[in-house]
């Protein structure tokens, strides 16, 4: 059985992988891979800063997430019975109690919602981690639950994989529980560390030790994130944010983010570090919600040990455009290929708690066409309850939400028309006049993003007729027209670009609303 299960994961992954309706684009990292960052100064001109953020490309890795489009988010923990959203540190671990269990259906559920990808709160800022970790008692471990036994990133990742969803891991690097065990914010001095370090009765024999910086605590994480991704499989995305805890204001941790990079790098070479990272980015908000002009290229600085930091404020309206690159020029050291991941919670809160309700799907389908559909990826989080299980409602939701969108962007009326490619711009024949309402466009992103304005036109009555007109385009543009235009000819035209622009998508549709 084992072996039959190993071979249908490979299968569903490749099917996975290759089901996509939209372009795919191979991108060879030795292609893109050295190009992801460009350094910048305080001396630099307008015109030196766009030619600069017009060199600048994704890397494979990069690449390979923005076309996930969808991902979830579970969080589950002690806060999933305590009722908190964010725990205390000192919780009796035997309060986690899923006597439910059941990862498959999550699994399946999202799957069935159109998802790739899905991030496993490993440890939240409690502490508590859903493995069996040979760092810390606040853990699976110590729960009478299974008789102590229990794992549950070995049973989401098995679940996962054999429904064909990538497995990604979030790791607080904050820990109220090693504050209170005096290693979190303990003011150690930085020192080199073996990792892993061998404990009472470790029995393994890595391929691989690294030697790497650290503080106590910054050690305790590598040891951890090690155990994550030497002992579960391929890991897809490794999820970090930035939260200190509830500790004093003199007390702050600085975490290790160039050693724990560097163990990722080394370990889990495909994945993306995301929000604090240098990978992905966090959008800025809770609500899903992109920018309406959304870019990839931003300016960035560098902080605490290597940490890619947000050069303007992390909530700015404008992150990249020429503006953008000219009022962030006096701090910013790079501009850097830093996509915008949108989380949101399908409920109020990020843990479940009983009393609340799954949003809309009207609602779930606004967020998408404001993430998805504004060059970014939704990250959405559909919390267990405290049986183990995906609530009835969320898996309900989570179905019409994907088969709204299907509605929405139902087949491509342009997939087999006559099309002519032309400097900035591409013209398609639908053969006969159809009704259009939906409009997705995408750059191929391996050339960069370049886009800076665009108009789409109709041909009617015997002119070319604006239909609308957009700014930033991406990996992925869609827009909603207010009611649908019946034309043969349609084309879109770049009006600005940074540098030269190559569409890879041009899709039209009409909603089965």
């Amino acid at each position: 059985m084992a072996v039959s299960r190993r071979v249908f994961v490979a299968t569903a992954a490749v099917l996975a992988a290759t089901g996509a309706t939209r372009p795919a684009l191979a991108a060879p990292a030795a292609a893109t891979g050295d190009r992801h960052r460009i350094p910048v100064s305080p001396d630099d001109t307008e015109a030196d800063l766009v030619r600069k953020a017009s060199q600048v490309r994704p890397t494979a890795r990069q690449i390979a997430w923005q076309r996930l489009e969808r991902t979830a988010f579970l969080h589950f923990g002690v806060n999933t019975f305590t009722g908190l959203e964010w725990g205390t540190g000192d919780e009796d671990p035997d309060v986690f109690q899923p006597t439910g269990l059941d990862t498959d259906q999550w699994a399946r559920a999202l799957r069935d919602g159109g998802f790739r990808l899905a991030i496993l709160t490993v440890k939240h800022h409690d502490g508590f981690v859903l493995y069996q970790s040979r760092y810390t008692g606040h853990s699976v471990a110590s729960s009478s639950w299974r008789d102590g036994r229990g794992d549950v990133l070995r049973s989401f990742a098995d679940s996962m994989r054999w429904y064909g969803i990538k497995v990604g891991v979030y790791v607080s690097p904050a820990d109220e529980n090693q504050y209170l065990h005096g290693v979190y914010a303990n003011g150690s001095a930085r020192t080199d560390h073996t990792i892993p370090t061998p404990v009472d009765g470790d029995d393994r024999t890595p391929p691989r030790s690294f030697t790497l910086p650290a503080t106590d605590y910054g050690a305790h994480m590598l040891n951890q994130l090690h155990e994550v991704l030497t002992e579960y499989g391929p890991i897809d995305e490794v999820w970090f944010d930035g939260a200190q805890g509830r500790i004093p204001p003199d007390k702050v941790e600085k975490y290790d983010w160039d050693s724990w990079y560097t163990l990722v790098r080394s370990l889990a070479p495909d994945a993306v570090v995301a929000v604090s990272g240098p990978d992905v980015r966090w959008v800025g908000n809770e609500g899903g919600l992109a920018r309406e002009d959304e870019w990839s290229v931003v300016p960035v600085q560098e902080k605490d040990y290597g940490r890619t930091d947000y050069a303007l404020a992390y909530d700015a309206p404008d992150m990249g455009s020429r503006d953008a690159l000219v009022k962030a020029r006096p701090v910013a050291d790079h501009l850097q290929w830093w996509p915008a991941e949108c989380d949101v919670s399908i409920r109020d809160g990020w843990f479940y708690h009983a009393d609340q309700q799954p949003k809309s799907v009207e609602q779930l389908t606004d967020i998408y066409f404001r993430s998805v559909g504004r060059n970014s990826v939704l990250l959405l989080n559909i919390p267990p309850d405290t049986d183990g299980l995906l609530p009835a409602a969320d898996v309900a939701r989570l179905r019409e939400f994907r088969e709204r969108v299907d509605r929405e962007l139902p087949e491509d009326l342009a997939r087999d028309a006559r099309r002519v490619t032309s400097p900035g711009g591409v013209t398609v024949d639908l053969g006969r006049e159809r009704d259009v309402d939906r409009i997705r466009l995408a750059e191929d992103i391996r050339h960069g993003q370049q886009v800076e304005s665009f108009v789409v036109e109709a041909w009617r009555d015997g002119a070319w007729t604006e239909v609308t007109r957009a700014g930033a385009i991406g990996a992925s543009r869609i827009l909603l027209l207010g009611a649908a235009v019946r034309a043969r000819r349609w084309r879109v035209r770049v009006t600005g670009s940074r540098a030269e622009a190559r569409l890879v998508e041009f899709g039209l549709y009409r909603s089965r609303l």
